[in-house]
């Protein structure tokens, strides 16, 4: 005698899993890609105002690139941006840390942009 799946009290448990799976997925992906998409513009940015480092002064870049950090909204302060300038070559660095909160958890992930260039 075959019977149907349902008859034998088969359920949908491994979908019901899938679906919990693909929406914790979907929840984590909310969360953390506007954040990547943020710090890839932050990382543009230190690396442009490195390239033209030679017609700009390090308060100016340092200047620039807080204004960016309050237009993405990350957490960027004065101390977390380094510029240095050395034997003709410019040395840009920043570094910070920004919140991501879940339900019940909060991660923190941590962001340094270099970028070095010759000064002409």
């Amino acid at each position: 005698m075959v019977r149907n799946r349902r008859e034998r009290g088969e359920g949908q448990f491994g979908c019901l899993v899938g679906l919990v799976f693909l929406l914790i997925a979907g929840l984590i992906a909310y969360m953390m890609i506007p954040v990547k998409v943020k710090s890839a513009d932050m990382r543009d940015t230190v690396r442009d105002y490195a390239k033209i480092a030679g017609t700009v002064k390090d308060h100016e870049i340092r200047k620039a690139i807080l204004s960016k950090a309050e237009t993405l909204d990350l957490p960027v302060s004065d101390e977390d941006i380094e510029v240095e300038r050395k034997s003709g070559e410019i040395h840009v660095a920043v570094e910070y840390t920004v919140p991501v909160e879940f339900p019940g958890y909060t991660y923190n992930w941590h962001f340094k942009h270099v970028a070095e260039n010759p000064i002409f």
